[in-house]
């Protein structure tokens, strides 16, 4: 196929949208996210602290040997 059979596909023939406007999109973009997620913060339940953690068991190298009689 040559170049002159090349099938071109658009998005509805519309300007492409200029810098500025992209730049203010996307800076509304961003404090859509950040007011959403100072309310999520905002609204979080405050949790009670943990009680002491449980014993752990150490194992201790060599300690778990077979004893052969």
């Amino acid at each position: 196929m040559t170049n002159d059979q090349q099938l071109e596909l658009g998005f509805g023939g519309g300007k492409p949208a200029t810098q500025m406007a992209r730049r203010e999109n996307r800076l509304a973009r961003a404090a859509w996210w950040f007011n959403k997620m100072r309310t999520v913060v905002n609204n979080a339940m405050d949790w009670p602290p943990a009680g002491p953690p449980r014993p752990q068991q150490a194992w201790l190298p060599g300690a778990y040997r077979q004893v052969r009689i």
